[in-house]
């Protein structure tokens, strides 16, 4: 098994479902419709599995907005954070102190926060993006983290002592990340070299639905078998892997 090109994945489509032969995906129009989808089965792959090449260090960005301190902006692409640390290293010391952030669903994150005090010095009223008041805590480095949109994330503290806002420089965080398409003839999709027969049988067993207006029964049968044994090797995979615990009861 080797990774293809997406000119080459289409070729073969092509072929077995009686067409043109191109040069280019996009000589003809079938061509065209055969790139629209392999793309939709690729990201269809993406979402239904957490791939573990796809676990990978991800940047998060300060708003660097005073009036939000504790909001930062998740990038694009994201589908799921798994891991995430903050350096709570306090004003004059010199040893770097990364501590877990733990994330609340949004109901349990306010439970917690509006039990600050919001006459403290201590405590600032924050307004949301989606225009809520959050009370949170400026003496201290954040504990938890929640997000209302998906696409910032907003913590329940931060240690004005050391910065006006939240630093991207002081987070650690892991995700899986879906990676971008390119409908070029010498695009690699991001997959393992094993999930490249899915991919083309899935898109050829469409193709020949949609464009051959007939189903291709052998295409379908091996879609199936193919996605059955990347299930199989991912839950082996995964399942054999045992992370520690850092002393957390269970």
């Amino acid at each position: 098994m080797t990774k293809r090109t997406l000119l080459d994945m289409v070729q073969e489509i092509l072929s077995d479902i009686d067409s043109d032969e191109v040069e280019s995906i996009d000589d003809t129009v079938e061509s065209e419709q055969i790139v629209s989808i392999l793309k939709s089965t690729y990201y269809a792959m993406m979402n239904n599995r957490d791939w573990p090449h796809l676990r990978r260090s991800i940047q998060i960005s300060s708003l660097g907005d005073t009036a939000k301190p504790t909001h930062m902006k998740i990038q694009d692409g994201v589908k799921e954070l798994c891991f995430l640390k903050y350096n709570k290293q306090k004003s004059g010391a010199t040893k770097k102190d990364y501590g877990d952030i733990t994330f609340l669903q949004p109901d349990h994150f306010l439970h917690k926060t509006n039990q600050e005090d919001s006459s403290s010095s201590d405590v600032l009223v924050v307004t949301d993006t989606g225009g809520i008041e959050l009370l949170v805590r400026v003496d201290r480095a954040p504990t938890y983290c929640t997000s209302f949109d998906d696409e910032y994330i907003v913590f329940d503290s931060y240690d004005s002592a050391v910065d006006s806002t939240m630093q991207e420089s002081k987070i650690q965080a892991v995700a899986y990340v879906i990676p971008a398409w390119s409908s070029a003839d010498d695009f690699i999709p991001d997959l393992p070299e094993n999930a490249f027969p899915a991919l083309v049988e899935e898109a050829k067993s469409k193709a020949a639905l949609r464009l051959a207006q007939k189903p291709d029964e052998k295409a379908e049968q091996e879609a199936g078998r193919q996605n059955r044994w990347l299930a199989r090797r991912a839950r082996r995979i995964n399942g054999g892997i045992q992370y520690p615990n850092y002393g957390r009861k269970r």
